[in-house]
């Protein structure tokens, strides 16, 4: 379980709820590129609710009709997640897509309202929904008043920093692709090359095979920080 003891959100946990918690899993495997839920899946009593991620990686995409993917968030080993569709029983909003092989712990239904009986992790839940909704509030905000430039320096600095999981210490290096990159920020391939070519040239980051390594985090969120174009 040492992927969770980093967590900042598990280790807010009253041990007996960090117990509680682990007691109500169940291990899952999911294969790259395998969908650990669909979006429009229905919530019933037989469904997982809440996942944490013990090994691997997940994407949370919402697709369109015509089958276009825009990429949320990603969600690294030691992340919990997927307990809104729970507790507004409402159909799941997105999908959560493995990114490689990889294993998440599994609450149903059923043990995750019995686990909120407990009015600490009800707390503990409560606090985490915040934590995201503020982290979308800032990429609303940010999409509406920074220019492209600064939107992508913003989105490596936070995936630098587990981007949901939002560690203290930032990372030096993503393994996130260009591709998805874009897809999180609503670009084009084309576009994204441009800025990421203009973080280097200020000394920002430094572009490798499959992953990017950030050069210089306060450059880096000095260029996040910009106004719109």
């Amino acid at each position: 379980m040492n992927a969770f003891a980093a967590n900042p959100w598990f280790r807010s946990l009253a041990p007996h709820v960090a117990d509680a918690l682990f007691e109500a899993t169940v291990p899952v495997q999911i294969a790259a590129g395998a969908f650990l839920f669909r979006q429009g899946d229905p919530m019933d009593a037989g469904s997982h609710a809440f996942f944490g991620v013990a090994s691997g990686a997940l994407k949370l995409s919402i697709f369109n009709a015509d089958g276009d993917e825009a990429i949320l968030t990603l969600v690294e080993p030691g992340n919990w997640f997927g307990g809104v569709s729970t507790l507004d029983q409402q159909p799941r909003g997105h999908c959560a897509i493995a990114l490689e092989a990889s294993e998440v712990l599994a609450v149903s239904v059923v043990q995750f309202e019995v686990l909120m009986r407990d009015a600490a992790f009800a707390g503990a839940i409560a606090r985490l929904v915040a934590t995201r909704l503020r982290l979308a509030y800032g990429s609303l905000a940010s999409a509406a008043l920074h220019g492209t430039r600064a939107r992508v320096a913003r989105r490596i600095a936070s995936l630098a920093h587990g981007d949901v999981s939002q560690w203290a210490e930032g990372r030096a290096s993503i393994s996130t692709s260009q591709d998805a990159l874009a897809m999180m920020l609503g670009i084009s391939r084309q576009t994204l090359s441009k800025e990421l070519q203009a973080l280097v040239k200020l000394g920002a980051i430094r572009l490798r095979y499959g992953h990017i390594e950030i050069q210089d985090m306060a450059l880096l969120l000095g260029a996040s920080e910009a106004g719109a174009d």
